[in-house]
């Protein structure tokens, strides 16, 4: 059984209803804000960060699933992803996003292909290591 991508992991160590607003949110290879809201919805859960000057004047969601640890002491929030990944997300905005379904689902595919979670979609066929896509197999080039 795998995890929903938008639900906290139980090893994260999230309360419910505590309130994470303001905690420094911390990605595999450094900091990148701090999260100005989040979702407690069962099955829609997420946290919204504030990059400051990391990508100036944007804020990024990240599904709750994405997270590895809450540190309630710390007031600090670690998330299973590089900063790269982070970035390579599709465009967040508040004012459109949020509650959109469509990007919801856009967002969680970028996400569960990440590491770490063990939430994971399926290789789309033709990516490169996946089966299929070696030389002389279909789809892959011939030599």
């Amino acid at each position: 059984m795998s995890e929903n991508i938008w639900n906290y992991p139980d090893a994260a160590g999230y309360t419910p209803g505590a309130d994470l607003t303001g905690y420094k949110v911390e990605a595999s290879d450094g900091s990148i804000g701090k999260v100005d809201s989040h979702s407690r919805d069962v099955a829609d859960q997420y946290i919204v960060v504030d990059t400051g000057v990391w990508i100036f004047g944007k804020e990024v969601l990240l599904p709750a699933g994405t997270i590895t640890h809450v540190d309630p002491e710390a007031k600090t929030i670690r998330v299973a992803r590089t900063k790269e990944e982070i970035k390579a997300a599709p465009e967040f905005d508040k004012n459109k996003h949020l509650d959109n379904p469509e990007y919801h689902q856009e967002l969680g595919t970028h996400y569960s292909r990440g590491g770490g979670s063990g939430i994971t979609t399926p290789t789309p066929p033709g990516t490169p290591g996946s089966p299929g896509t070696g030389p002389g197999e279909r789809g892959g080039p011939t030599i």
